[in-house]
């Protein structure tokens, strides 16, 4: 057995341990840092933009309403999500979002593809009486945010803490008079903007399917339909069926009088199909919402207030 000492670095623990600190730090930053500054790692979708200076006042507000605690903004890769939502949420959906806003539970709905699917004055009076369009809801009412303005100054400020400088003088200056529920009402209708339509993933339906729905002998029945209609239609349309005019809901914006339905062309078909499709920016589709059987007796209730 040899006496000599043994040098090597076992021997220098205090050695050792720089070295094999070095060396992970070194690892560190190859694996978790590096990918931090590549270009691939921070996709954005083309027709992508940022938020102008009135959206994003509307953001803020989002954020502190607490709209994020029970609304999601990360519509999931699985069957029900997109059948319901549209199109999952991509990566690059989120270049401009500071902090994310995907949220962890679905107390409401989620907003993800939210823009575009009403008209702006739905939004304001769903923001300030959401029984109004859905009596069972649980969602508060906000109606503070109607006759807060909003500060261009405060706005502004925000706007170069988040490193936008898209933005002009006149930008600014639009805020003016402008409230707090305008804001939010421009913010939600923006969600959703960088997928194309035609990536959302909805069905569409058509005369045929419900033909096709009719020759199978399953119907719905009008007590079904009467329930849906209380739910989802009657906050436009009216509990009467005779049109919105209710609010600030027909300032810009008319909902039709169901009860002529018919004189106006209208027959179960034609019905089945606007339901399910719905009407951009007035009338959500319901397609991926009712099923077949629920929106037939939607429609037989909508026959009944024809009648009356």
């Amino acid at each position: 057995m040899s006496n000599k000492p043994d040098n090597s670095i076992y021997s220098k623990p205090l050695i050792f341990s720089v070295i094999a600190l070095v060396v992970i730090l070194i690892g560190s930053v190859i694996t978790a840092f590096y990918p931090l500054i590549r270009a691939d790692m921070h996709p954005k979708l083309d027709n992508l933009h940022p938020y102008t200076p009135f959206e994003l006042a509307g953001r803020d507000i989002y954020q502190r309403e607490g709209c994020g605690y029970c609304h999601s903004q990360n519509v999931r890769p699985l069957k029900t999500d997109v059948l319901r939502y549209g199109a999952y949420s991509q990566a690059g959906e989120s270049a401009y979002e500071r902090p994310f806003l995907w949220g962890s539970r679905r107390t409401g709905p989620d907003l993800a593809r939210a823009g575009g699917k009403y008209h702006d004055n739905w939004h304001t009076l769903h923001t300030l009486n959401p029984r109004h369009f859905s009596p069972k809801s649980n969602m508060p009412a906000y109606p503070w945010l109607e006759n807060a303005l909003l500060s261009p100054a405060a706005v502004e400020a925000n706007v170069k803490a988040y490193g936008y400088i898209n933005y002009s003088p006149a930008d600014i200056q639009f805020l003016e008079g402008k409230t707090e529920l305008a804001a939010l009402t421009a913010y939600i209708q923006s969600l959703g903007r960088g997928v194309k339509k035609e990536g959302f993933g909805y069905r569409v339906g058509t005369v045929e399917d419900y033909k096709n729905f009719l020759a199978k002998g399953v119907r719905g029945t009008v007590d079904q339909g009467q329930g849906i209609y209380t739910n989802e239609c009657a906050g436009c349309h009216g509990v009467d069926g005779k049109g919105s005019a209710q609010g600030k809901l027909s300032e810009g914006i008319s909902t039709m009088n169901l009860k002529d339905a018919r004189e106006m062309g209208y027959e179960a078909a034609d019905m089945y199909v606007q339901i399910f499709n719905g009407l951009e920016q007035l009338m959500p589709p319901y397609g991926n919402v009712l099923s077949s059987e629920q929106i037939d007796s939607l429609i037989l209730y909508i026959e009944t207030l024809e009648r009356r």
